[in-house]
């Protein structure tokens, strides 16, 4: 960072490790000196309606710091407190103050006012010592991020009180230089987010045509030239003259699952079977879960043993709405209630099986699932009787390998992605942290205008 930008050209100690030196005209600090927090109000759940006053939640803060309130709950308003001190306006930064995302910060910016839950805390800041877009800034430093992750307490769900959001040191310019470097930070960033957003909009659309590439693979095959005939299922299309168009219960078994008692402790504790739940369905091979069961567990409930090489499908789940998450396991395992196994014939490989399911979702989902209803259970009875395309076993074995290879490439396009987004990320927030920290002096910086002789549009002017 010191390479690409100007260092003060003075500094003295701040007596505080983490921080080193500070530019020699800052303030040595403690934000409760300019700045406190309100926290929420815990409404009743029972009082929520589908209009009114808005309430912000902590699910409410996005990740990118917007505050969004598509999916908020709200109250009527003669429900609301009658004093205004929960009430949040345009230009309050509140952050979460418990939970996984303890410390997610947001910016609010709706014209209308909104009420603060509980667990969310909103900063008021005195303004003629504290900027409100400097201190956004600090709030989402590596500094101030490490500060609420070691000070919060609750263990597994933890939790940081109002006080100790404020209790953070640090070192402060005057506002006018504050806001300088807001102004830099404001511009500066903005370019980091379009280069994410970029490589974001890659990631969807590698995955977009990773699913058209199985899509056809599963469906018209690899040969062009292939004669072709209606495959009696609408949606589908035409599929290869050559290939049988055959009910899924004709090409595999289908097993549930169940779950042992949890009052006995003894089917739970000590145990090495695997036991699916839609929890452990985030990969395409499942070898391992969360819940183990011992063999008591097994003999005495309704889950049974599924052998190596079975789809394992999320049958009942809110997921649904969304996505059939499907994997196949690769050792022996059980299954809850809300799974099903899927145990393919030699007329039909697995792997082709899976393709053909993953890549077909959206379609599937509505012919799985009850006419009307909102999809959060796939019907057996649909299910057995769809119609899938199946051609001869090595044909289906080349379209494996043909989806393999192609797979590879995709996978590999997106992990560089994923990396740049990551190494982005590192720098903004490394940039953040340098300005709010004095280690890089921004006071003379502006941004050129557009010019038509050259692509850059801004400057760094050294101090």
């Amino acid at each position: 960072m010191a390479g690409t930008y100007q260092a003060y050209p003075e500094y003295k100690d701040s007596d505080i490790a983490w921080l080193d030196v500070i530019p020699k005209h800052w303030i040595f600090t403690e934000l409760k000196r300019y700045s406190s927090v309100q926290g929420g109000y815990a409404f009743s759940s029972d009082s929520f309606i589908d209009a009114g006053k808005a309430i912000i939640r902590i699910g409410d803060i996005k990740q990118d710091g917007s505050i969004s309130l598509d999916s908020c709950k709200y109250i009527k308003s003669e429900d609301a407190p009658k004093h205004g001190q929960y009430e949040v306006c345009s230009g309050d930064l509140l952050m979460a103050m418990t939970g996984a995302t303890i410390g997610k910060a947001g910016w609010f910016r709706e014209s209308a006012p909104a009420l603060l839950n509980q667990r969310v805390g909103s900063f008021k800041c005195n303004k003629s010592h504290l900027s409100y877009s400097f201190f956004w800034y600090v709030l989402n430093s590596s500094g101030y991020q490490e500060y609420i992750r070691l000070t919060a307490f609750g263990g597994a769900q933890p939790n940081i009180s109002d006080a100790a959001m404020v209790g953070y040191q640090t070192a402060l310019p005057f506002v006018a230089e504050q806001q300088k470097i807001a102004n830099f930070l404001d511009h500066e960033t903005a370019k980091i987010d379009t280069l994410i957003e970029k490589q974001q909009q890659l990631i969807k659309l590698l995955k977009e045509k990773r699913q058209a590439v199985i899509s056809h693979a599963v469906t018209k095959g690899l040969n062009p030239n292939a004669p072709m005939r209606d495959s009696g299922v609408e949606w589908l299309g035409e599929v290869p003259e050559h290939w049988k168009m055959v009910p899924l219960k004709y090409l595999c078994n289908f097993s549930g699952g169940g779950t042992p008692s949890k009052d006995n402790l003894s089917y739970w504790t000590g145990g090495s079977i695997p036991w699916v739940s839609p929890k452990d369905m985030k990969s395409f091979w499942v070898s391992d879960t969360q819940d183990k069961l011992t063999e008591s567990a097994v003999e005495e409930s309704s889950t049974n043993y599924v052998e190596v090489g079975a789809i394992l499908m999320v049958v009942r789940s809110g997921i649904l709405q969304r996505t059939i998450p499907i994997a196949i396991n690769t050792v022996r395992v059980t299954l809850n209630q809300d799974m099903k196994a899927l145990r393919f014939n030699e007329r039909i490989d697995v792997a082709y099986a899976a393709n053909y399911i993953i890549s077909n979702v959206s379609s599937l989902l509505l012919e799985w699932s009850k006419e009307g209803a909102t999809v959060e259970s796939i019907e057996q009875e649909y299910l057995s009787g769809s119609l899938i395309p199946v051609p001869p076993k090595q044909e289906q074995n080349s379209i494996n390998e043909q989806i393999k290879k192609r797979m590879d490439v995709f996978t590999k396009l997106e992990s560089r992605a994923s990396k740049g987004i990551a190494l982005l990320q590192e720098r903004r927030t490394a940039l953040i942290s340098a300005a709010v920290t004095g280690k890089i002096d921004v006071r003379n910086w502006q941004a050129l205008q557009p010019s038509n002789k050259s692509n850059n549009n801004y400057k760094e002017v050294a101090a």
